[in-house]
């Protein structure tokens, strides 16, 4: 049986804290999740390899034993690895049941159902959706079900005005809805869609983990966006009003004479709504920019040089 690195698998050090397993996980299940990656069995693989490793590491006391075994494997290879590593104190006897709960083979490996076999249904920890029947235990208490989670991505725009998901679960329609003002890392909460209890008990819940994708024309900072806009010559120098975009549509904004390029305005509350101050939305910074005119005229080019010789 192949013994399995989880930390490397992960990316993180042996060190490393729950918080930081954590986040090396949903990194890599972003990257690797099959919906994200159609048709792509190498990523498919990294994703269930990941799983597995945040099944181990997540939990304390699995992780506890995990690293005993580890430790035992370093002094074996270190040993010259003569007569064979004893498996024997590591397997659980329960392997066939694990392999019942997540669905025939269920993307676990051998090593992961050998050893861990008999502590999966303890870990409560949240982790990637997984297909499950039934669980056979010995205290017929109820149990609540697994928590899942669930990458999904929103435009900036949407995530602006707030959106409605549409999800597939055993074959129905969930709709979802994602309030104005989500933000990258957030979770929606779907109760009761996750994992179904056990002997009667409470169904797990669902976790959207939300990714807020980047906009070709508004810089997210906060609650407050960035953006630029080109204004001609004229009316940078003479002043005058000119038309911003924002994502709740055009807006006008006053330009003082002689203003430079590169100066910012500030337009109160057209930034994003606020998820903690409802009514209370960030605010659009305007960077300004020349737009110089081209495909000059004769008279144009006269007036300009006669402004040149004034100027100087």
């Amino acid at each position: 049986m192949e013994y399995k690195d989880y930390y490397q698998i992960l990316n993180v050090p042996r060190t490393a804290t729950q918080d930081e397993i954590k986040k090396a996980y949903r990194k890599l299940a972003r990257q690797y999740h099959p919906d994200n990656n159609p048709g792509n069995t190498q990523a498919e693989a990294k994703f269930k390899e990941a799983n597995e490793a945040n099944e181990v590491l997540s939990d304390p006391q699995q992780r506890k034993k995990y690293d005993a075994l580890g430790s035992q494997w370093s002094a074996y290879q270190q040993g010259g690895q003569a007569g064979g590593f004893d498996w024997s104190q590591w397997t659980t006897s329960n392997a066939n049941d694990l392999n019942d709960l997540f669905g025939g083979s269920g993307g676990f490996s051998d090593f992961f159902t050998q050893i861990f076999g008999n502590m999966a249904r303890g870990n409560a920890t949240r982790s990637a959706p997984r297909r499950g029947s039934t669980v056979r235990t010995s205290q017929n208490v109820p149990q609540r079900g697994r928590d899942y989670e669930q990458p999904v991505n929103v435009s900036l725009r949407d995530a602006y005005t707030g959106t409605i998901l549409t999800l597939q679960k055993d074959g129905q329609k969930i709709e979802v809805k994602v309030p104005a003002g989500v933000k990258t890392g957030a979770h929606v909460r779907v109760a009761g869609q996750g994992e179904p209890g056990y002997e009667g008990g409470a169904a797990g819940d669902l976790f959207l983990v939300v990714t807020v994708q980047p906009d070709p024309h508004f810089e997210r900072d906060g609650d407050d966006l960035k953006t630029e806009a080109h204004v001609d010559l004229y009316t940078l120098i003479l002043g005058g009003e000119a038309t911003i975009k924002t994502l709740g549509g055009n807006v006008s904004l006053k330009i003082p004479p002689e203003t430079q390029p590169g100066r910012v305005f500030r337009l109160r509350g057209q930034g994003m709504p606020s998820l903690r101050e409802p009514g209370r939305p960030g605010d659009l910074l305007v960077k300004v920019q020349a737009k110089l005119p081209h495909h000059l005229g004769a008279e144009e080019k006269k007036l300009f040089e006669q402004l040149a010789k004034l100027r100087k």
